[in-house]
C-alpha cells in the first residue's frame, strides 16, 4: 500500500464528492473489526448451530420478535406463577376453554360433595330419612343431578326456590358458604382476565404503519437516514415517540463475538424531535454523524454489507389510556441509497388530504453521493477557502497597492482553477 498525493482541482474536488470513485481511504480499527467479523460469519449473516442457513430477520415487518427459547427450566412453573399474565397472553381460544373449564370444574365438584353429604346423610333411602323425620339435608335433591344442579343454583346465584340447604347438616351449610367464595373468586378472576385482554392495545397496531423501505439521501446538506410512520385513525397516539437500533454482528477488542449487537441510532432525543404529534404521516430522521454506528456506511457497503435496523414507535392510545408498541424493521436490502419519499399531503380547499396511496412511493436524487459520511467530511475538510474568502483577500490587496504581478484579475476568479494536493490509496 503506497500514498500516492495527486493535484486536483476545486471542480475536480466537487466531482469527487458526488460521483463514486474506485477510492479507498485509511483502514482503520473499525474496518479490521469487519474482517475479523467476516471470518465469524458469512457475508455479515449469522450461520446458526447445526444449520448452514443465513440469519433470519429478527423483528418481522408485522412487529412480532422472531426469537423462539429453549431449554427452558421449569418453564411452566415460572408461568403458573405469573397466571395473570399468562390467561392474558395466551390466545382467545385457550383462554375461553379455561373460563368454561373453571366454572364447571368448580360446580362439578361440589356437586360431588352435596351428593356426598345427602348420601351420608340417608336421604336416598326412604327408612333412614323416615328416622331423621323426613328432614333431608337439600330439599328435593334425589340424586347426584340433583346434587349437580343445585351447585349450578348456588354458586350462579339463580335461586329457584325449589332446591334449598336446610338445617338438618351444617356440612352442607358450610359448603354453601365455602362455594359462595370460591364462585366470586373465579367470577372477579375470569372477568378482569377477559377485561384486561380486551382492553389491550394490541390490535391499535393495525391501524399505525411504517413504510415498507426506508432511504438514505442528503438533507441540509447531512446524510440522513429516513423513514415515514404514519396513524390510520383520527385519534391520535398521545406522547408518541420513536426509538430506532441497529443490530448487526459485532466483534469487540478483545475478539469476543458478538451475533446480534444493539447500537441506538439517534433520532432526535437531545432536541426532542423524536416526539411526535402523528396527525399526518410524518419522517423519521436519523442524521448520519460521526456519533452514528453508520458513519462509514457507503453505497457500495449497504449492498454488501448484513444489518437491521429496528424502529420503534410507543405512545397512549387516547380513548383507554393504554401504552401501545408498534415495531417493525429494515434490513439492508430494505434500504435505498439515494431516495426520498414521494409527498402525502396536499392542501384542498380549507383543509389537507393525505394520500396513502403514495405512502410507500420514493423516487431516485442522482446527485446524491455515494461516499459515506465519513469520507464526506474528511473531503470536506480537503476542500480550498471559499471563493468569498478568496475575493476579500485581493480586495485587500487591491487597497494595499500591492505589486501588479500579485494582483489576479477578478473576472479570471472561479476560472482558474487552484490545484492541491489530495493523499489518496490505491494498491499498487
Amino acid at each position: 500500500m503506497h500514498y500516492l498525493p495527486i493535484s486536483l482541482s476545486y471542480g475536480e474536488l466537487c466531482t469527487l464528492t458526488l460521483c463514486p470513485l474506485n477510492v479507498t481511504l485509511e483502514s482503520t480499527e473499525e474496518d479490521e473489526r469487519h474482517k475479523i467479523a467476516s471470518m465469524n460469519n458469512y457475508n455479515g449473516k449469522i450461520l446458526t448451530r447445526g444449520s448452514s442457513q443465513l440469519r433470519s430477520r429478527f423483528v418481522k415487518k408485522n412487529g412480532q420478535c422472531n426469537v423462539v427459547f429453549t431449554n427452558l427450566e421449569e418453564k411452566r412453573q415460572r408461568y403458573l406463577a405469573d397466571i395473570f399474565t399468562t390467561c392474558v397472553d395466551i390466545r382467545w381460544r385457550y383462554l375461553l376453554l379455561i373460563f368454561c373449564c373453571s366454572f364447571m370444574i368448580s360446580w362439578l365438584f361440589f356437586g360431588i360433595i352435596f351428593y356426598t353429604v345427602s348420601l351420608a346423610h340417608g336421604d336416598f333411602d326412604d327408612q333412614t330419612l323416615l328416622n331423621n323425620e323426613g328432614i333431608p339435608c337439600i330439599n328435593h335433591v334425589h340424586g347426584f343431578l340433583g346434587a349437580l344442579l343445585f351447585s349450578m343454583e348456588t354458586q350462579t346465584t339463580i335461586g329457584y326456590g325449589w332446591r334449598c340447604v336446610t338445617e338438618e347438616c351444617p356440612v352442607a351449610v358450610l359448603t354453601v358458604v365455602v362455594q359462595s367464595i370460591v364462585g366470586c373468586i373465579i367470577d372477579s378472576f375470569m372477568i378482569g382476565t377477559i377485561m384486561a385482554k380486551m382492553a389491550r392495545p394490541k390490535k391499535r397496531n393495525q391501524t399505525l404503519m411504517f413504510s415498507k423501505n426506508a432511504v438514505i439521501t442528503l438533507r441540509d446538506g447531512k446524510l440522513c437516514l429516513m423513514w415515514r410512520v404514519g396513524n390510520l385513525r383520527k385519534s391520535h397516539i398521545v406522547e408518541a415517540h420513536v426509538r430506532a437500533q441497529l443490530i448487526r454482528p459485532y466483534v469487540t477488542a478483545e475478539g469476543e463475538f458478538i451475533p446480534l449487537e444493539q447500537m441506538d441510532l439517534n433520532v432526535g432525543y437531545d432536541e426532542g424531535t423524536d416526539r411526535l404529534f402523528l396527525v399526518s404521516p410524518l419522517v423519521i430522521v436519523h442524521e448520519i454523524d460521526k456519533d452514528s454506528p453508520l458513519y462509514t456506511l457507503s453505497r457500495a457497503d449497504l449492498e454488501s454489507d448484513e444489518f437491521e435496523i429496528v424502529v420503534i414507535l410507543e405512545g397512549m392510545v387516547e380513548a383507554t389510556a393504554m401504552t401501545t408498541q408498534f415495531r417493525s424493521s429494515y434490513l439492508s436490502r430494505e434500504i435505498f441509497w439515494g431516495h426520498r419519499f414521494e409527498p402525502v399531503i396536499y392542501e384542498d380547499r380549507d383543509r389537507y388530504k393525505v394520500d396513502y396511496g403514495r405512502f410507500h412511493m420514493t423516487y431516485e436524487v442522482p446527485s446524491t453521493p455515494h461516499l459515506s459520511a465519513k469520507e464526506l467530511d474528511e473531503a470536506a475538510k480537503l476542500m480550498p477557502r471559499s471563493l468569498t474568502a478568496f475575493c476579500y483577500e485581493n480586495e485587500v490587496a487591491l487597497n494595499c497597492g500591492d505589486d501588479d504581478d500579485d494582483i489576479f484579475d477578478t473576472n479570471q476568479i472561479g476560472k482558474t482553477e487552484t490545484p492541491f494536493a489530495l493523499p489518496v490509496l490505491f494498491n499498487i
